[in-house]
């Protein structure tokens, strides 16, 4: 039987020091395959099921991605090298999985969900099979959205506040809260903390809000707006990928991945390139497996029905 657990309380903000130690002790990057690793004859679209409303995406070190369906918060697999997948958690009616993460060291999967039910849900990505639920927050009012791996943490943004959860990674612990301050800017009416990962030196995250880019530590949550050279806003920013001081920023209906060098402390994030494809189909999140991008097709805001088609595509990095 799941596990359920309550919602944080303000006691169980985070001591940041030990957090930062056991982030860079356990690995803060994302790096999850060799840029060796031979992926050119793998296929470089994957089939989603027909209806499924796919957001969320995340690859780990195996050659395997998962997808989180807004439809009904189930989670979808497929193998990379062959582009051939199967559902693996079924979700429920009335759910919803945006963002998730793969725990390479327990196979454990982190789903975020959405504007259903300020929670947060533990899988085993092995059997599909739901372990733990986590209420974040209230259950209404609330937009659960993207999830990082840092540190002994799952970290959880709330679009429509401004605070980052943190779950214990492994589904033992209480659920820490990290209220965000400083230069952060919260919308009154829409979407503010979407996409988020850690920083190179696996202090602090970065949190994509309103176009803006915003560093924010753990050990006090007092965001700093990151300067951004070559562009003057992300506009439509959504998934983050960090692949050692590289980012790339999903802007999803403008159909492109923004990628940008960090400067020293991520304080600073120059423009490099910027990437488009005629296959995106306003794309959300993104995850990486040796040179690829894959990106996961939303069509946000597109009529769609039970039949329309998904999928994810693949870019040269």
């Amino acid at each position: 039987m799941p596990r359920n657990h309550p919602a944080p309380t303000r006691r169980s903000f985070l001591g940041g020091a030990a957090l930062a130690s056991l982030a860079l002790a356990t690995g803060a990057g994302t790096a999850n395959a060799s840029s060796a690793t031979r992926t050119s004859s793998w296929p470089t679209e994957i089939p989603l099921p027909n209806g499924f409303l796919p957001e969320g995406i995340a690859i780990g070190r195996r050659p395997y991605a998962y997808f989180g369906s807004r439809a009904n918060g189930a989670v979808y697999r497929a193998d990379l090298r062959t582009g051939e997948g199967t559902i693996l958690y079924a979700g429920a009616t009335g759910t919803i999985t945006n963002g998730l993460k793969v725990d390479d060291h327990d196979g454990l999967l982190y789903l975020s969900s959405g504007s259903a039910g300020g929670a947060a849900r533990i899988v085993d990505s092995r059997t599909g099979t739901l372990l733990a639920t986590y209420q974040l927050t209230d259950p209404t009012g609330h937009f659960i959205n993207d999830v990082v791996l840092l540190g002994d943490h799952a970290w959880f943004t709330d679009s429509y506040s401004a605070v980052l959860y943190g779950v214990p990674r492994g589904g033992t612990g209480d659920v820490r809260e990290l209220p965000i301050t400083g230069d952060w800017v919260q919308s009154a009416t829409g979407i503010s903390a979407n996409g988020l990962v850690g920083t190179p030196d696996g202090k602090a995250l970065i949190v994509v809000n309103g176009g803006r880019l915003y560093r924010v530590p753990l050990d006090t949550g007092e965001a700093v707006e990151i300067t951004l050279s070559g562009t003057t806003a992300l506009t439509n920013g959504d998934g983050l990928v960090r692949i050692g001081h590289t980012l790339y920023v999903v802007q999803n209906r403008l159909n492109q991945v923004s990628t940008l060098t960090l400067g020293p402390g991520a304080t600073t994030a120059t423009l490099t390139r910027t990437i488009t494809d005629p296959r995106f189909n306003i794309p959300t999140t993104a995850a990486h497996f040796g040179n690829l991008l894959y990106v996961a097709n939303a069509q946000l805001g597109l009529p769609t029905t039970p039949d329309t088609p998904f999928n994810s595509v693949a870019v040269d990095l």
